[in-house]
């Protein structure tokens, strides 16, 4: 339910949110600029109690949230989500770009990486210390070492990283090096490692399941934010089909979609998406088009060396040149990297 307030005395707000939590509902505080809504999340079948609250003095109306996901929907909050992360702002007229290798391999390769794409015009520097790969013989990653190599490299290059966070036992010590924690499409639906994430302190980046709806994807983003967790970053990276020449099936129609559903940031992984590096460039130019808000790319300085996800890296000279085809997508859309 949607309590929305006529009132904006602290007073008033505070009796509202006292008696929620009585009724055993989590409150939620949204202070627009045109309005201020409390959210309340908990058993629906309470939620006639609920309605009495349109008694309380500076309460104009109660209104039931519609849709299942009611923390990351925009019946509860209509304006977008914006977040800074370090020098990095994720969302708003700012666009986003996060890129690195897939794998964080030695300490040389990660300091190379991070000033490439940071001259580039990178705000995030990507790398995986926790690998999830098909095969169990396959680079599993440099784990807390390598944690530690892209700490190093990030703040060398002043900019915040993201890396992925594969079970619950391993959030505490990647939330302690990481500015972003990232879930893998494998993990989309694994609610434990997603309650563990909502009660971490650093921004989640979510990607969609290569087999998930994006209603599955705004409920995934649900656990997290239930959990006291508000920093969710929806990501795009392709889903399944009967297509065989690419890696995945870019869903581009997602974006608009995420854009209309949630106020949640909303990013395009076109690596991962098509698996060939040559088409990461217009995918990436299509995402912009469609409203995204940042982009995910996979950067190698030598592609053919990667120890993973080599075909579809970019050589730091091709990501330079792809930043800068983006720049009249980008001013046509209003915003600026």
């Amino acid at each position: 339910m949607i309590i929305v307030m006529a009132s904006r005395k602290r007073e008033d707000i505070d009796r509202v949110i006292e008696r929620i939590q009585e009724f055993g509902y989590q409150a939620h505080l949204i202070e627009g600029v045109e309005r201020t809504v409390i959210g309340a999340v908990g058993d629906e079948r309470g939620k006639d109690r609920l309605q009495s609250l349109e008694s309380l003095p500076g309460v104009e109306s109660v209104v039931r949230i519609l849709k299942p996901f009611k923390l990351a929907g925009r019946e509860l909050r209509s304006e977008d989500s914006v977040y800074q992360v370090g020098n990095a702002q994720i969302g708003g007229p700012r666009f986003c770009v996060m890129a690195g290798p897939c794998s964080v391999e030695s300490r040389e390769q990660i300091f190379e990486a991070a000033r490439c794409v940071k001259e580039a015009g990178a705000s995030v520097l990507r790398g995986g210390a926790f690998k999830p790969r098909t095969s169990p013989y396959s680079f599993q990653g440099l784990e807390e070492e390598g944690l530690r190599f892209l700490h190093d490299a990030s703040r060398e290059a002043d900019m915040p990283f993201i890396t992925e966070v594969m079970n619950p036992e391993q959030v505490r010590v990647v939330e302690e090096y990481a500015d972003i924690l990232q879930i893998g499409a494998r993990n989309m639906q694994n609610y434990g490692l997603l309650k563990a994430v909502g009660k971490a302190g650093k921004p989640v980046f979510l990607k969609r399941g290569m087999m998930s709806t994006i209603n599955e994807l705004l409920m995934s983003a649900e656990y997290i934010m239930s959990e006291g967790n508000n920093q969710v970053i929806l990501c795009e990276r392709g889903i399944r089909t009967f297509e065989t020449e690419t890696r995945n099936t870019l869903d581009i129609s997602a974006v608009p979609v995420l854009k209309k559903y949630s106020h949640l940031p909303v990013f395009v992984d076109p690596s991962h998406a098509t698996g060939h590096w040559h088409l990461v460039a217009p995918m990436a130019r299509a995402a912009v088009a469609a409203g995204a808000d940042g982009l995910m790319i996979e950067v190698h300085p030598r592609p053919a060396e990667a120890f993973s996800d080599g075909a579809q890296s970019l050589k730091p000279t091709k990501f330079k040149k792809v930043m800068a085809e983006l720049q009249p997508f980008l001013a046509a859309m209003g915003k600026t990297l």
